[in-house]
């Protein structure tokens, strides 16, 4: 038995903010047949996650494709892989059999055919949807819970600032720290973003930065008394005036740098002497570096989830031909929440 299998790639390497025509869509022959010994399988995706680090991925060259894994460049014509949720549809794996669910990397298509050394688990929803083991308890969810609690150490009363806060991370963190007892500030990119993070997720204040001609004093302005902790998803400007008001021994986890991905002129340039004397903390990371507190993620994020104390915000898109789109609009500042797209029904 075979399927027709519809998939993207990228036309040719993409060096600016993507459009959709950079994106070709495929068809090719799959076989729902494997060989005896392979430990292969072939998953029917159902959920899709769209994530702005993509972009990175598809340009000719970025620093970041260095690290491998997840960072690795994607060349034209090449299937793009994705973390997802799929239905398992085929196995000579052992481990996994027809009809299970798993989530993982599986790519922008209809099927995936994951390999013996592929990067997945099975899942159980555990009564929610499966689009939250996309978002909240996805990636997402462990990079806003390791990079807050792990990387930034708060205490309770620290004054927090979170970029890009409506995001599929920020979102997140600042809901995050409102559970531990921080002050919380976010800034988006319209007024319906900036109500969202007060009325529904309890942030603090909020600002569209759009609005704003003077970041620096901005920030002053809603912390007259310094940040303790500055949760980055933005880099350049942005991260610099909220280093110019970090308190002493303040920190800086750097989750992403949306607005340089776009403008190769764009970068951060914090007052270093700011960084010595106060004694300031910046920390890259990335969520594959906690892999280690995933189940304890988990726990406690579905307890929350259970009791009402956290909200997820979900952005889904539906059918594979939305992907190009919905990926674009990242850039755009189009989402509100975690970016998805819904390939099949569950």
């Amino acid at each position: 038995m075979e399927v027709m299998n519809k998939y993207w790639t990228i036309k040719t390497t993409i060096e600016d903010a993507p459009k959709e025509a950079d994106f070709d869509l495929k068809t090719s022959t799959l076989a729902l047949s494997l060989d005896p010994g392979s430990k292969e399988m072939i998953v029917k995706n159902l959920y899709l996650s769209i994530d702005p680090y993509q972009l990175n991925r598809m340009k000719s060259s970025s620093s970041s494709q260095k690290t491998g894994g997840f960072a690795t460049g994607i060349s034209p014509g090449q299937e793009i892989e994705a973390f997802g949720v799929a239905r398992v549809v085929a196995s000579d794996n052992p481990e996994y059999e027809k009809g299970e669910l798993v989530a993982g990397l599986v790519t922008w298509a209809e099927y995936s055919k994951i390999g013996s050394n592929g990067i997945i688990r099975k899942l159980d929803p555990m009564g929610f949807p499966l689009s939250y083991h996309v978002g909240i308890l996805g990636f997402s969810g462990l990079t806003a819970y390791a990079g807050f609690l792990e990387v930034c150490k708060p205490k309770r009363g620290e004054k927090v600032f979170v970029s890009a806060a409506s995001g599929s991370v920020g979102n997140l963190v600042g809901q995050f720290a409102k559970l531990h007892g921080c002050y919380v500030v976010g800034c988006a990119g319209s007024k319906p973003k900036v109500q969202l993070l007060k009325e529904k997720l309890g942030f603090d204040e909020a600002f569209n930065y759009r609005e704003e001609t003077d970041l620096n004093s901005t920030l002053k302005r809603y912390f007259p008394d310094g940040i303790d902790i500055y949760f980055d998803n933005v880099g350049a400007e942005m991260q610099e005036a909220a280093v110019a008001n970090m308190n002493t021994f303040g920190r800086v986890a750097v989750c992403g740098v949306i607005s340089e991905y776009t403008d190769s002129g764009k970068r951060a340039a914090p007052d270093m002497l700011d960084v010595i004397y106060k004694r300031i903390k910046i920390q890259g990371f990335l969520a594959g570096d906690h892999i280690g507190l995933f189940q304890e993620f988990i726990s406690t994020t579905c307890d929350r989830l259970r009791s009402g104390e956290l909200c997820p915000l979900e952005d889904i898109s539906d059918g594979l031909d939305s992907i190009p789109f919905a990926f674009a609009g990242l850039f755009r500042g189009d989402n509100i929440g975690k970016k998805m797209v819904k390939i099949a029904e569950e």
